[in-house]
């Protein structure tokens, strides 16, 4: 099943119900990717699932804190009910993308964050366009495809290209990846941060 953004928010809505239903608790997703960039209206092509990057939690200093994602088993059953309701494959809910967490996500990445409600047990966080810059580039060098079409539609500035390449090169540290960053980056059109990297 393809995604686009009134199903993506049917099925949040729908979980939100679920998590209701087995008896879950209040949990505050952190998702990327293209349900990300659907929902904010970045793009409009379908996407395959929502890539959760963590759970977010507030401490009692009032600090907002990005957790790795590790579902309770509450959620997990509430996502098989919506999957099995909505005919989805089994990982249309999931924490692909948690290792940028532990590799440390972009300055200024929680306060950039854009909350949706939907409904009593569930709210979502989705990612900034400038964070998905960040997270798309590091694909698109990594793995090449949509990823670098998504990048393309986000029309990133010299400048956000620039501060997206220096997170990257923190995350893959080789010198094989700035060799293929610095090609990307040259292919793309962004010669003066290739130099500059």
């Amino acid at each position: 099943m393809k995604l686009d953004k009134a199903t993506i928010e049917t099925l949040l809505t729908a979980l939100d119900r679920q998590i209701g239903a087995h008896g879950g608790k209040f949990i505050e997703l952190v998702v990327c990717g293209g349900s990300a960039l659907n929902v904010l209206g970045y793009i409009t092509r379908t996407t395959k699932d929502i890539d959760v990057v963590g759970l977010l939690e507030k401490e009692p200093s009032g600090k907002v804190v990005i957790q790795e994602a590790h579902f309770p088993e509450w959620f997990m059953k509430a996502a098989k009910a919506v999957q099995i309701d909505f005919n989805l494959p089994d990982n249309w809910i999931n924490c692909g993308p948690i290792s940028v967490i532990n590799l440390g996500l972009p300055k200024g990445f929680e306060s950039r964050l854009v909350k949706k409600g939907y409904g009593k047990y569930l709210s979502v966080d989705f990612i900034s366009r400038l964070d998905q810059i960040h997270f798309k580039l590091y694909a698109s060098a990594d793995r090449g495809g949509y990823h670098i079409d998504d990048l393309i539609a986000l029309k990133p500035e010299e400048v956000e290209v620039e501060m997206a390449a220096r997170w990257c090169l923190t995350h893959d540290v080789s010198e094989g990846f700035r060799i293929i960053l610095k090609d990307l980056l040259n292919k793309l059109g962004y010669k003066n941060v290739s130099e500059r990297i």
